[in-house]
Formats: structure tokens, sequence, C-alpha cells
């Protein structure tokens, strides 16, 4: 049933965001060299690796690491970049990653290849058999904002609740905190 809803939601959310997305494509082109998509290597269920699309917010040849890990980050983005990153609108490609089935709405934010203590404490608690989400229960308890072992324990509680009205609770209230913007970081 997760992945029927994944499917139908993400088809009709890219027909609904067609025209937005395809503006965003633009803009990011024309503010900045290079792709307007970055394809970052993920962790998805079972540890394995995909390719997970965003718009792209940071200059070319920035460090592939977790912002929060660069010295200044700011430097490193677009003239639109902050905007994407606030707005999570740098997210919206990843619709392309859930009509493929590497992602679904809701489940664990997917780690950088590179965060190996975060894909350690995940595999040692069981968490790296779920896939990855757009959004999930560590997202709308704190996002980026989160300490490593607090996220795991919110992605330990989103495994052993999981269910369809937990999802659906999920993806409201990640709406009302997206258009807040709360705990968003550049």
């Amino acid at each position: 049933m997760k992945r029927m809803f994944d499917l139908l939601l993400a088809t009709m959310a890219g027909i609904f965001l067609l025209l937005p997305v395809l503006l965003l494509t633009v803009l990011v082109r024309l503010t900045s060299k290079g792709p307007a998509l970055y394809w970052s290597d993920r962790v998805g269920r079972n540890n394995v690796i995909f390719q997970m699309p965003k718009f792209r917010s940071m200059q070319i040849g920035t460090p592939a690491v977790a912002t929060h890990l660069l010295s200044d980050p700011d430097r490193y983005l677009t003239p639109i970049g902050s905007f994407l990153r606030k707005s999570s609108l740098d997210e919206l490609p990843q619709l392309l990653s859930i009509l493929k089935g590497d992602m679904s709405f809701v489940g664990p934010r997917p780690a950088l290849y590179n965060q190996h203590d975060l894909i350690e404490l995940r595999t040692r608690n069981g968490v790296h058999t779920l896939l990855p989400g757009l959004t999930g229960w560590a997202q709308i308890n704190g996002r980026d904002e989160l300490p490593i072992p607090q996220k795991v324990a919110l992605d330990v509680e989103y495994l052993q609740r999981k269910s369809f009205g937990l999802d659906m609770k999920i993806i409201l209230l990640t709406g009302l905190k997206v258009l807040r913007r709360d705990n968003v970081t550049h």
C-alpha cells in the first residue's frame, strides 16, 4: 500500500509542480555555472548506494560533505541556493527517486555515503532496512538541528511505530514546518 501511495502522490505532485520545476531549472542555470541538478551519492535501503537528485544550491566544486561540516557553508551557496534550501524547493527532484523506488515520501532521510557514524548507528539499530524518505519523523522533530544519536533514536521510533496514519501525520507536519521554515539551516 505504501508503494502505491508513493507512486500516486509522486505522479500527482510531478504534474502539479511541473511548471515550478521547469522555472527553478532555468533559474539555477541562469544564476550559476553547471547543471541544474546535483546528483548526490546516498545510502538507501539495506545500505545500498543510490544517486539522489536535488536542485543545485552549491557552487561546482563544493566538497561532498554534510553542510554543517563545511567551515563556511555560505561561501559555497549559489545566488539562489539559500532560497532553495530555506524553502526546501531544492528537494523537489527527489520525486524522481520516489518514482524509481529508491525513496519513499516518509522514512529516514538518506545519509550521504560518507556519513559513516550515522550509517553505522542506523545499521546497528535496524533502521537501514527502511526505504529512505523525502521527510521523516526526525525531520519534523528537529531536522538539521538534531545530533546524530538523537536523529537515529527518532528513526528507530519511526521503525517501531510505522503506519499509514503516522506517515500522513508526518507529511502534514512537514508541510507546516516547510511553510514556517522551522529548523532550517542555510
